[in-house]
């Protein structure tokens, strides 16, 4: 491989540089990682045509980061766009329901799932899709929770810490979804995640490591419990913080 070669693939996104590199060979009679029916990121890289002009410029290397995709103020459309510049992004489902509707021909059960997506590190995504079966519903959902990826502030806004960056958030900050409340509160390094497990999937994908929470509500429906945290951390970037504060509670957006 020429020096140029190599210059090339090195400013591509990090996706990208995966879905292209020499595939090592399987040993035989060793076990796949995914099924053939299941979702691959980095097998679907490399037959991603892109449609919008976002994944034009992250298929040509002109973006490279996430953070240069969302400062050229284009909507992510694509779930290849993300895959390229988050390769390192985890899943979990939230909730799986099966729901049916009564027809002329008999019941007809359909699946409702709920999934979470982040890289524990300053992203995450909460969304939810049918499907007819269990398997497409939780490829539907992780795929919408990725076309909905949002950065989070977090910084050491608590009286109980040192002077420093922190894992917490950095204000106290209030979501909503239905009936259920939840308010997040900053808290010391080494405290943990005082939630309920719900909100505690959402927060440690995001990167939050420590938090005080009070909630209200019915917090036993799951999936109003993972949307209030989910709408709590979203609440962050649209509260207005001047840069003073920034500076005094260590605040960063995103990825560290």
């Amino acid at each position: 491989m020429t020096e140029e070669e190599t210059t090339q693939i090195q400013q591509q996104a990090p996706g990208l540089i995966l879905a292209y590199a020499p595939q090592e060979a399987e040993e035989p009679g060793g076990r796949r990682r995914r099924r053939n029916n299941q979702y691959d990121p980095i097998s679907n890289l490399r037959s991603w045509t892109p449609r919008t002009r976002l994944g034009n410029m992250v298929f040509a290397g002109e973006v490279i980061t996430y953070e240069q995709a969302l400062a050229t103020g284009l909507p992510v459309r694509e779930v290849e766009v993300v895959d390229a510049l988050l390769p390192d992004l985890e899943d979990e489902v939230i909730n799986v329901n099966m729901v049916q509707r009564m027809t002329d021909s008999g019941r007809r059960p359909r699946f409702n799932v709920m999934a979470v997506v982040g890289n524990r590190n300053g992203y995450v995504g909460l969304a939810m899709a049918k499907a007819k079966d269990v398997s497409n519903a939780i490829q539907k959902a992780i795929v919408a929770a990725k076309l909905n990826l949002i950065s989070v502030q977090r910084g050491n806004g608590s009286w109980e810490s040192s002077a420093g960056p922190g894992t917490s958030v950095p204000i106290k900050v209030n979501g909503r979804s239905a009936s259920t409340r939840v308010t997040l509160m900053p808290a010391a390094k080494g405290k943990g995640l005082v939630i309920g497990e719900t909100g505690k999937k959402v927060l440690e994908l995001a990167g939050v490591t420590d938090v005080l929470s009070r909630t209200k509500g019915q917090t036993r429906t799951t999936i109003n419990y993972a949307a209030a945290t989910f709408n709590a951390l979203k609440a962050l970037n649209i509260t207005r913080i001047s840069n003073e504060q920034r500076g005094r509670l260590f605040i960063n957006t995103g990825r560290v």
